[in-house]
């Protein structure tokens, strides 16, 4: 079915023009990202329309414009809640979109939250505390080694090769860091040594199912301690991604706590599921991307759907299908 699809996004570009720093719109879409789905959009067959940020969506909403579905890449920009900013809108004026609701892309976004329920479900994920000030991590009961990270932040801002602990010492000055950077919690985890894998999930209800398990190695150039924004920005030289097959003894597990934390986070149409192997080789849960990145070159989910024979058009048309599906029930 053809579609009018309004696109909404933060835009890197607009930001920085508006005197963002660089960190500041790391998780936003570059101008490549909103081409590349607009490309795959119309390649389906749909009808396109940019709209931009949120505000201007709740400006045109307010004005009476509707479309069929809007495709949400927007981040926002202020507070924990900010990814659950174009939902609540598009939600106020029952327009249609993608991803996930208010409530799951809030929850998502503080990662502490998000570990609390997954833990209440029965569901392994490392041990935890939130730091707010400098005298917190000097009390902090966890043994090392640690591994901290901004509370609700997503695209590995914050995570560096700093974000491992292995010294008493260092625990308190890293925190002190990331807390004047970035103005919120630092949330302190048990390190896990094993091996790291995301994880991306396509539908909803009984029909969502995972697309791929896609492990990520780490080279001789990359900060070996974790998947960190540096990592990230330089995969090419410091990554090396594979797919984890069903034949191996790991897949399944793998497979079955990605899905079991979807459905307890609620989430809906697609998200990737990050996952990492304690020392007995055991998976545990790390965090949860609601709003995965959709560059069609470097982002994790696509590349993993490239990597499992999916195209990037035929990915996002699942998507499209996924949430259009879904409103057509509601």
């Amino acid at each position: 079915m053809k579609l009018l699809i309004g696109l909404c996004y933060d835009l890197k570009e607009d930001y920085l023009k508006a005197g963002f720093s660089a960190i500041e719109v790391m998780e936003f879409d570059d101008e490549e990202t909103i081409i590349g789905l607009e490309d795959a959009l119309s390649h389906l067959g749909h009808n396109v329309e940019r709209i931009g940020n949120g505000r201007e969506l709740a400006r045109r909403l307010v004005a009476g414009d509707r479309w069929d579905l809007i495709f949400n890449l927007a981040e926002g920009v202020w507070g924990r809640s900010r990814e659950a900013q174009v939902p609540a809108v598009c939600e106020l004026f029952n327009q249609p979109y993608t991803f996930s609701d208010p409530l799951t892309c809030a929850l998502a976004l503080d990662k502490a939250l998000a570990k609390r329920v997954v833990r209440d479900r029965g569901l392994p994920t490392p041990e935890f505390e939130i730091v707010n000030t400098p005298e917190e991590a000097s009390t902090l009961s966890l043994p090392l080694p640690l591994f901290l990270k901004p509370l609700a932040e997503g695209s590995s801002k914050g995570v560096t090769s700093h974000s491992f602990i292995n010294d008493q010492e260092a625990l308190v000055p890293a925190c002190e860091e990331l807390l004047a950077q970035f103005h919120q919690p630092v949330l302190v985890e048990t390190f896990l040594p094993g091996r790291e894998v995301t994880v991306g999930i396509v539908g909803n209800g009984s029909t969502a199912g995972v697309l791929a398990v896609m492990e990520v190695i780490f080279t001789d150039k990359a900060d070996a301690v974790g998947y960190t924004a540096l990592n990230k920005g330089e995969y090419l030289e410091r990554v090396s991604y594979r797919l984890v097959t069903d034949e191996e003894p790991v897949a399944a597990q793998a497979n079955q706590l990605a899905l079991n934390v979807y459905h307890a986070l609620g989430c809906r149409d697609t998200a990737r599921v990050d996952l990492r192997c304690d020392a007995r080789g055991v998976w545990h849960f790390l965090e949860v991307n609601p709003l995965p990145g959709l560059n069609h070159i470097r982002s994790d989910l696509p590349i993993m759907a490239d990597l499992a024979g999916l195209s990037y058009p035929q990915l996002i048309g699942k998507i499209v299908d996924s949430a259009w599906q879904r409103w057509q029930e509601h």
